[in-house]
């Protein structure tokens, strides 16, 4: 008869408690690297594998992660925000590999999606992706909070309530991308995005626009600003109602590469032409900039390091520890949108 191995006896020769070794097989950042490499090669050398049925009774824990995935009111509800997409495959390999199942979730942002995550058993943490009116989504992530529930989410940082977030340094990649056009000789550059409290993300790039602007010696021209959500139609109609004002602009930050996107065909129908008329650039760095004519000028959040920031993150709070907010440096890639000579 085959004695199938037990973690108990992985535990005996790592010369660790059983604790450690069922952490160890989760990845848990509880244990150090060393010590989790050791257990892993032993259980492999064993054929060790996990029932997890029984682990998931003993530990009360679905063993499962909840990724709710939410847009603005209004997008395209045939599309998804490729943004979004990129970070999810990230999300899946590190849900896999620390030996959690991955659950995805479409929400709508006036759905009760708090509380049914949090008043049930379907998932042991939750991570939130998507872009919404943060006035209405903070009263969600305060329930969150307030219920003990284990949660992360992509975004700006909050200020107002201990809640860990993962996202890019929106402000500092906004003034790269303002500077990086004025470099390229525009002075009077058009901002196309929501900027309010309840856009956080696209209210940091704004507030790097006009700290470029100020450094420049520029006047910040408040005509020049249109707002709109991530969507290409949106960033269209914004531009199309700047062009129609009259105003003089020679370049334009799209608060998001699906704004830029629809900008420059706004631009390019109205007889402008990028980057010779107006230079542009967007924020993300989605696959489609780099496949637009012409190619787009980008800030790039590496979604990569997101989606695995997000899982250790959250994992670590279910363990028992107080993670921290991560703002990730923004990459500035260049590309024929701005490539204007004076």
């Amino acid at each position: 008869m085959i004695v199938k191995a037990t973690s108990f006896d992985i535990a005996y020769r790592a010369g660790v408690s059983q604790s450690t070794v069922s952490r160890a097989l989760r990845n848990s950042p509880l244990v150090n690297e060393e010590t989790r490499k050791k257990i892993q090669a032993i259980a492999k050398e064993l054929n060790y594998k996990v029932d997890k049925n029984a682990r998931n009774l003993r530990s009360q824990q679905s063993n499962t992660l909840a990724l709710l995935l939410f847009e603005d009111k209004g997008a395209d509800e045939s599309k998804i925000n490729p943004f979004f997409l990129t970070m999810l495959g990230s999300i899946t390999r590190a849900c896999s590999n620390s030996g959690y199942d991955l659950l995805v979730s479409f929400q709508e942002m006036e759905n009760d999606w708090h509380a049914e995550y949090a008043d049930s058993n379907k998932a042991d943490g939750i991570i939130l992706l998507g872009y919404g009116d943060y006035t209405d989504y903070r009263d969600k992530l305060l329930h969150l909070h307030q219920q003990g529930t284990h949660f992360v989410r992509f975004g700006a940082e909050v200020t107002d309530m201990p809640v860990t977030s993962i996202g890019g340094d929106n402000i500092g990649g906004g003034k790269r991308l303002t500077e990086h056009l004025i470099s390229k000789g525009s002075n009077n550059i058009a901002f196309i995005g929501t900027i309010s409290e309840a856009a956080p993300e696209f209210l940091g790039r704004y507030k790097g626009h006009q700290q470029a602007l100020e450094a420049a010696g520029l006047a910040v021209n408040p005509d020049l600003q249109a707002n709109a959500i991530s969507s290409e139609e949106a960033g269209y109609r914004a531009t199309k109602s700047l062009l129609d004002k009259g105003i003089p602009f020679d370049g334009l930050f799209g608060a998001s590469d699906l704004i830029a996107i629809g900008a420059m065909r706004a631009l390019q129908e109205s007889g402008l032409q990028v980057p010779d008329d107006v230079a542009v650039v967007g924020f993300d760095d989605i696959p489609m900039a780099s496949f637009t004519k012409p190619t787009l000028t980008t800030a790039k959040q590496d979604t990569l390091l997101a989606g695995q920031l997000l899982v250790d993150n959250l994992l670590s709070m279910i363990a028992g520890s107080k993670p921290k907010t991560v703002l990730m440096p923004t990459q500035l890639i260049t590309r024929e949108s701005s490539n204007r000579t004076k």
